[in-house]
């Protein structure tokens, strides 16, 4: 998709150039020399020395311009790592809280063995189950 959007740029600039050039053929010997004119004062002031620019990835003409959110960036990197660490850190949490409804639900039987009116070695004893047939019946 961005090699058609480019190519497609670069043929509008080579059109705009060509009607450029057309047209400057057909401007008047006065226009011509006020455009000369213009650019040798624009010459003059150009700086010699060249100065040093900061300038960030995708600054240029056709590009999106500086982002934060880029594949490159650390921004970008961590967009990339935060669905795992929400994934890890779930997993965690899901972990602990099956961990936690297992110890409530063995509370809840030490609960009710404690509070039956057996005593806790009955429940021990071999001949349990021959007192449970028992009662049953």
């Amino acid at each position: 998709m961005n090699n058609f959007k480019d190519s497609v740029d670069v043929e509008f600039a080579y059109k705009i150039r060509r009607a450029l050039n057309e047209s400057a053929d057909k401007l008047p010997e006065p226009t011509l020399n006020r455009l000369a004119q213009a650019r040798k004062a624009a010459l003059a002031r150009k700086k010699t020395t060249p100065s040093a620019v900061l300038a960030f990835k995708g600054v240029l003409a056709g590009s999106s311009g500086f982002s934060f959110n880029g594949p490159d960036s650390w921004l970008g990197k961590f967009g990339l790592a935060l669905p795992l660490l929400v994934l890890v850190f779930g997993l965690v949490g899901i972990y602990e809280y099956e961990q936690q409804a297992q110890i409530n639900d063995l509370a809840d039987i030490d609960v009710a063995v404690l509070a039956d009116e057996l005593p806790p070695d009955a429940y021990v004893d071999s001949g349990f189950t021959a007192y449970l047939k028992r009662v049953e019946e």
